[in-house]
């Protein structure tokens, strides 16, 4: 290849293009002509052709100019593609194309999977829970039980990890029954206690109060007195 044309087709630059448009096109069930029609129309805006007509898409592409104009529309009416109106200071009006519905759709189609793991770590996280109730208790949770400790994650918001805390100061304590870890997790929650460090150090001052006011020091012995019979006087 002649190097003068080399350096010259170099010197063109080059356009970055979103990985959004090849990660998330199939998921979202475009297919490989509409995703090079939004590609194409993202290469004329950075070029500073921000509406490009299907006669110029068509240039660029394998197909006609009838075609992109039905690949246009489709993008339009499935809510990828916008056409934004707007006017100059001087009150003249000028069409544009917005890749923000795209976006958009891609942005919920990532919070759908965010949350969807997330649903599954939660699963995960529960299951194990579970599994450590039943490896302290040296049995199987029983129906209650295992709605007790459900209530404690939806209904009162307990984390897993003051859960499984609280279940660790049980053991300690030799109370191993979900109503006396109710009764620690209620306790924390009313001091305001959030994380397991948290709980740790409190739990450390409420057993040095209790061997505090259970230490009885010993006592001190009454002075001696002398045996005087005050009668032989």
């Amino acid at each position: 290849m002649n190097r003068q044309l080399m350096i010259d087709m170099l010197r063109q630059g080059h356009v970055s293009i979103p990985v959004l448009f090849f990660d998330y096109y199939k998921k979202l069930g475009l297919n490989e002509k509409e995703v090079m029609v939004l590609f194409l129309v993202f290469r004329f805006a950075e070029d500073g052709e921000p509406f490009p007509t299907p006669d110029m898409l068509s240039e660029r592409m394998t197909v006609s100019s009838e075609e992109c104009m039905t690949l246009l529309r489709a993008l339009i009416q499935r809510r990828f593609l916008a056409i934004k109106e707007e006017k100059s200071e001087a009150g003249v009006m000028s069409e544009s194309y917005s890749l923000e519905p795209f976006y958009e759709q891609v942005v919920s189609l990532l919070c759908e999977e965010a949350d969807h793991v997330n649903e599954e770590k939660t699963m995960q996280t529960e299951r194990e829970l579970y599994d450590m109730f039943e490896r302290e208790l040296a049995r199987p949770l029983s129906p209650m039980e295992t709605e007790t400790i459900s209530m404690w994650i939806d209904q009162d918001g307990y984390s897993f990890l003051l859960i499984r805390q609280a279940l660790q100061e049980a053991v300690l304590a030799g109370k191993l029954n979900l109503r006396y870890i109710d009764r620690i997790l209620f306790e924390w929650q009313k001091n305001g206690i959030k994380t397991p460090d948290e709980a740790r150090k409190h739990s450390e001052k409420y057993r040095a109060a209790q061997q505090s006011r259970s230490y009885n020091p010993p006592k001190e012995p009454l002075p001696h007195y002398p045996n005087y019979n005050w009668l032989d006087n």
